[in-house]
């Protein structure tokens, strides 16, 4: 174990990993931006709470159970010719729930209205809000998991990765969440964000890969180009004040 650490290898596996770990949790914070925005302030906080350490919980529960990992990437059943495991069908489910939810959200914001503010009481919505973080959670723990097991060897330097990420995306959740919610057209691009991503998941479940460097590069110019309109509404009330 002392021998791991002092390891030149091992911390730059553990850096490339923390690294990669924190990119692929940024969908992870975009949706529990967006979900709980539904929800009152304080319920929201623990509601963020609640989401991040379940996807950590999760994580650590996946790395520990490699061998049970590894067995959901083989082919359960074929269609066409055309294989698919338990990985591929968890995220086609994952992928079409991402997208339905999605478009749900942007269908009550173009209408002007809010189905589940209005029509259920606040803590059956905040159970219907961490229901959706627990699916969500299981999606992009595997898929993340996954994705990192071949970058690290060793069981302790993949679960140090994951809760460095964790608590990054912890403390970045809270200042993106009440961003996006006093932002409208920023919540209304960040659901956008969330149909990309479940397009993304559904063509990873039918073997068709799109490099996820895309996806993220067309976020962040899509999120500085909306930091500039944002600061350029706040600067015309200043003058105009």
């Amino acid at each position: 174990m002392i021998e791991l650490w002092t390891s030149p290898e091992a911390w730059a596996a553990l850096l490339t990993l923390t690294a990669l770990e924190i990119v692929l949790g940024i969908d992870n914070v975009i949706f529990l931006s967006v979900i709980v925005s539904r929800i009152p302030e304080r319920q929201a906080k623990r509601a963020r709470q609640i989401g991040l350490a379940l996807a950590l919980a999760f994580r650590i529960l996946l790395l520990t159970i490699l061998v049970w990992l590894i067995g959901l990437t083989q082919d359960v059943v074929t269609i066409k010719g055309t294989g698919f495991s338990w990985r591929d069908i968890i995220l086609i489910g994952g992928g079409l729930f991402l997208i339905a939810k999605a478009t749900h959200e942007i269908h009550g914001e173009v209408e002007a209205h809010d189905p589940e503010r209005n029509g259920q009481h606040q803590s059956g919505a905040f159970f219907w809000v961490i229901l959706q973080i627990v699916i969500i959670d299981m999606v992009f723990s595997l898929d993340s998991i996954i994705t990192a097991i071949g970058m690290a060897q060793d069981l302790e330097i993949m679960i140090a990765a994951v809760v460095i990420a964790c608590v990054i995306m912890y403390a970045s959740s809270g200042p993106v969440a009440r961003f996006v919610a006093d932002h409208p057209t920023t919540k209304m691009l960040a659901l956008a964000f969330l149909v990309l991503i479940g397009v993304a998941l559904v063509a990873d479940g039918f073997k068709f890969h799109i490099p996820r460097g895309y996806i993220y590069f067309a976020i962040a110019f899509s999120a500085a180009v909306e930091f500039f309109n944002v600061l350029a509404r706040r600067n015309r009330r200043g003058a105009a004040n």
